[in-house]
């Protein structure tokens, strides 16, 4: 069984994807970054941004039936590699006794010149 979780934004049509998809127990969570929606939130805090982002898939897991213990794998996207330690800081704050497999990986750029992080997860419920 497939089920799509949408946030309602007009890109989601646009571009042809879901804010997350479940199969059976396992959970995809698309790339996030840090928008309330309209603005970037912390503009040019790499620590932040990555704080309110995992906060913001903390909160698509739930509404799947999801924890962040259920999650297996994390991918950082940064655009600035220097700043790995900022952003390791904050997913360690969430997910230091979880210890998912991870990457962290530099990009040349993010949709919008204020994303500094993206992230995306995979989740399964055990």
């Amino acid at each position: 069984m497939r089920k799509n979780y949408s946030t309602g934004a007009k890109w989601e049509d646009i571009v042809g994807y879901s804010r997350a998809v479940q199969i059976g127990n396992t959970l995809e969570v698309s790339g996030t970054v840090a928008t309330d929606g309209s603005n970037v939130v912390a503009k040019g805090d790499f620590y932040g941004q990555t704080k309110y982002i995992i906060e913001k898939i903390e909160n698509v897991l739930k509404q799947a039936g999801f924890e962040l213990k259920d999650v297996l794998r994390t991918r950082i996207f940064v655009t600035d590699i220097s700043q790995w330690e900022a952003v390791g800081k904050a997913h360690g704050e969430y997910f230091k006794e979880i210890k998912p497999v991870t990457s962290m990986v530099e990009v040349s750029a993010l949709i919008d010149p204020g994303y500094l992080v993206e992230i995306e997860v995979s989740a399964v419920k055990v």
